[in-house]
């Protein structure tokens, strides 16, 4: 089958697509910015407009389009393949060019260990390169479901082709009971990637990482990075986590290695629910108390976070509004 030809009115680029391929992911196969974010039908972000030709939505009900939307025309770019030529408007820029192209190949499990009752690491070798920035996610194509899931890597790209994904399981959540229940050690999945703008930037700013739930794999691999980079030499990284019970707790572990902690590695765990009495550290929500914690102005440091959309949302808004931090100086990909 021959790929279809796709053009983008707004910025005159033309970009072809496979067949296994979305919009999106050929536009950033191909070196295109196109807006996104999750990748997986959740933020909007990656919205265009049908101009001319034919395309195939994959899911009609991704929660990324309102009705509003809908009736207006629109579509998501991560969620439509193209059938034949297709012309299409939808926002880009240069931010949204991928450093690194992402790429198809196959991956094993190589390997699980619990991180906590409902976090497991699970570690894959890839046949090709892992070939990734410090806080960008890959989409696996897991067997019996239809469509990929996005996760992030707790490691750093590495000439030994491995991927390590830190998962919380969901409850009901079809990709984490393919991933916790039946994937066994050795089995080969699909994956593709890297994916994600929340990646670690080389700025002469005090760095700022906070995780809820399993936004733990991005912050560890960006901690990683600035740390093998040498960024944390003459700055310091404050790693906030933000838990809902003691049990719940963890990522310290991950963080202890790195050269620099306890000196320029400072991690602060948060619990928002401490009926049981057993935590004796902060409590809160981690958002409110990193405010507090902090040792200068918010400003002056550089943010990147991933968990939760409440915790996200409240960061973005807290951030911006209360504290007036720049833009340029916070860093996440939206997942739902």
């Amino acid at each position: 089958m021959q790929p279809a030809v796709i053009i983008n009115a707004k910025d005159q680029s033309r970009f072809e697509q496979l067949p296994e391929d979305t919009i999106l992911r050929a536009a950033l196969r191909a070196g295109v910015g196109l807006s996104y974010e999750c990748n997986s039908g959740g933020c909007g972000a990656c919205k265009f407009e049908l101009v001319d030709g034919d395309i195939e939505t994959l899911w009609e009900q991704a929660p990324g389009l309102s009705e509003r939307d809908r009736k207006r025309g629109r579509h998501l770019a991560c969620q439509c393949r193209a059938l034949g030529q297709v012309t299409i408007k939808a926002p880009s820029a240069a931010e949204y060019v991928p450093q690194r192209k992402p790429q198809r190949q196959s991956a094993m499990l190589t390997g699980i260990s619990d991180i906590t009752h409902d976090i497991r690491e699970f570690r894959f070798q890839s046949n090709g390169e892992a070939n990734f920035l410090a806080g960008q996610y890959a989409l696996l194509d897991l067997p019996n479901l239809d469509s990929p899931r996005a996760y992030s890597m707790s490691n750093i790209g590495n000439e030994q082709n491995e991927w390590h994904f830190q998962i919380r399981r969901v409850a009901n959540g079809k990709g984490t009971r393919v991933l916790f229940d039946e994937l066994k050690i050795g089995d080969v999945i699909g994956l593709d990637g890297a994916y994600g703008l929340g990646y670690l930037r080389d700025t002469p700013r005090d760095l700022v990482c906070i995780a809820g739930g399993s936004g733990l794999a991005p912050m560890v691999s960006i901690a990683r990075g600035a740390a093998q980079a040498g960024m944390l030499k003459d700055r310091h990284l404050h790693f906030f986590y933000g838990a809902r019970t003691a049990k719940d707790v963890c990522g310290q572990s991950f963080l202890a290695p790195l050269e620099g902690f306890d000196t320029n590695i400072h991690y602060h765990p948060v619990v928002s629910d401490n009926s049981s009495g057993d935590w004796s550290g902060a409590t809160g929500f981690v958002h409110q108390y990193m405010a507090q914690a902090l040792p200068e102005a918010l400003a002056s440091f550089e943010f990147y976070f991933a968990g939760p959309p409440p915790m996200t949302q409240a960061l973005q808004e807290m951030l911006m509004l209360e504290h007036k931090v720049p833009f340029e100086q916070i860093h996440f990909d939206r997942f739902f």
